[in-house]
């Protein structure tokens, strides 16, 4: 069953911001604007669950391969339904940083050096 807008939103910025922590920012502050900003560096928390110049780099970086199947696809070990997000898009986003997440925090992967994402 899929989430409204606004939980769907809150669960993007939930990935992100634990994704961010993995990834070694320590200090992310509370802006619900912009969904966030890395304090170390002063910069926007990239959106790596609803943008593609952001989420494309991890893809790449931890070499996840994409399987992809009439109802959903398959990122690694992690798999998505498309019904459950707002597009097909916003699904392989979303599994691309679930699996990230899973790499990391199983040390199936090294960790990669900081992703971000240039403002736009």
């Amino acid at each position: 069953m899929r989430m409204n807008d606004q939980e769907y939103f809150r669960s993007c910025i939930a990935k992100e911001r634990h994704l961010a922590q993995l990834l070694g920012h320590t200090h992310i502050e509370e802006c619900y604007e912009s969904a966030g900003t890395l304090w170390d560096s002063a910069q926007a928390l990239p959106q790596w669950t609803r943008d593609w110049a952001a989420c494309g780099p991890l893809l790449a970086a931890h070499g996840i391969s994409v399987g992809f199947e009439a109802e959903g696809a398959t990122l690694g070990a992690t798999h998505v339904q498309f019904s459950d997000h707002p597009s097909r898009d916003r699904a392989l986003m979303y599994g691309i940083v679930k699996e990230v997440i899973f790499r990391l925090e199983h040390h199936k992967a090294a960790p990669a050096p900081a992703v971000t994402c240039a403002a736009s």
